[in-house]
């Protein structure tokens, strides 16, 4: 298994509940396609760097993992699909 580290940035007009339901549902698909989650941290509402499609807060979620190759396909999938996500990366962590 490799090591991974994924971070999205989801809406800011999400309520707090919002935001946790997201960061459940992204874990429940690490962990059901035989992932391991090592850590999530929220960092809660930001800043952007840049406006994107006029927005210019968002809250950052950090999760690192565990999981085969093909587990960060299927998660940026998933992250391409929803609409409460403005941006993603996952990359993967040499060791």
């Amino acid at each position: 298994m490799r090591s991974y580290e994924a971070m999205f940035i989801l809406r800011p007009s999400l309520d707090e509940e919002a935001v946790k339901a997201n960061v459940e549902k992204f874990k429940g698909i690490i962990e059901n396609n035989g992932g391991e989650i090592e850590n999530v941290d929220l960092w809660g509402k930001r800043r952007l760097a840049y406006p994107i499609s006029k927005v210019n807060e968002g809250y950052y979620v950090l999760v690192n993992f565990k999981g085969n190759s093909e587990l960060p396909k299927e998660l940026t999938r998933n992250f391409k699909i929803s609409d409460d996500v403005i941006r993603d990366m996952v990359v993967k962590i040499e060791n």
